[in-house]
């Protein structure tokens, strides 16, 4: 088996007297696909955002590739190089066509030539079906259609991991299944991903394992099947047979 290329170790956080996560504690290996399922409020965003260095945690450590994680600004822009983040709001830059959002990243943070930098949006663009969109501005595109060039963004920095927080909740139903079809082909091509979702039945069919999260802690872990079919804390069976029925 494979070393892990990320590890959470005894990890918290805490908003003043509010604690969110709870000495959460997992491992991520290269070529999965784990996906974090919980109520709103159990703690999985934050979880990522720690993962990302967005917000410190209060306690814990986090290692990745070997190393533990420094949250000096040197070393924050290093570790974002290699471990990409696809929001649920997109956050693309307004102001920026769809080649520009995707270029700018390979070319200033990762130091591309603007030939390599192109070849990689092209690239990317072209594996999530946004190409011929290339010179369109976000406000232009739907909700859809954003997300993708979102993960394009991500992919054009050729990260190690990927992490999705919650990546359709912002969209319309019928532009769900767009979204999750490219996340799938990124799991068939053996990217390493952290999936925050709601989707239960893609969890189920896409992950190698599932954290079920509630009140800042990891409730139950498992393989999907074992988790979804047979869960052995009461939570998780509570927060499951809402999709049963």
């Amino acid at each position: 088996m494979s070393e892990p290329i990320l590890q959470v170790n005894h990890l918290e956080k805490s908003f003043g007297s509010h604690e969110v996560l709870k000495d959460i504690h997992f491992e991520v290996r290269r070529g999965e696909v784990i996906s974090v399922l919980g109520s709103s409020g159990s703690g999985k965003s934050t979880l990522l955002r720690c993962i990302n260095m967005l917000e410190m945690p209060s306690g814990g450590e986090i290692i990745f590739e070997g190393k533990p994680v420094s949250y000096r600004p040197k070393d924050k822009n290093h570790f974002r190089s290699r471990v990409g983040m696809v929001f649920q709001s997109f956050n693309l830059f307004a102001n920026m066509s769809v080649y520009r959002n995707c270029m700018i990243g390979a070319q200033i943070v990762n130091k591309r030539s603007k030939e390599e930098a192109d070849a990689l949006t092209m690239k990317y663009l072209k594996a999530v079906g946004m190409s011929e969109f290339r010179n369109a501005l976000p406000a232009q595109l739907s909700g859809g259609m954003k997300q993708r060039v979102a993960i394009a963004r991500a992919l054009c920095m050729e990260p190690s991991l990927l992490l999705f927080d919650e990546p359709t909740s912002a969209l319309d139903p019928e532009m769900v299944g767009e979204v999750l079809d490219v996340i799938q082909d990124l799991a068939r091509s053996g990217m390493t991903m952290v999936i925050v979702t709601h989707e239960m039945m893609f969890a189920k069919d896409i992950s190698s394992r599932v954290i079920f999260m509630d009140k800042g802690v990891i409730v139950e872990e498992g393989e999907p099947r074992q988790l979804f079919e047979n869960p052995q804390q009461e939570r998780t069976k509570e927060f499951l047979s809402r999709y049963r029925r």
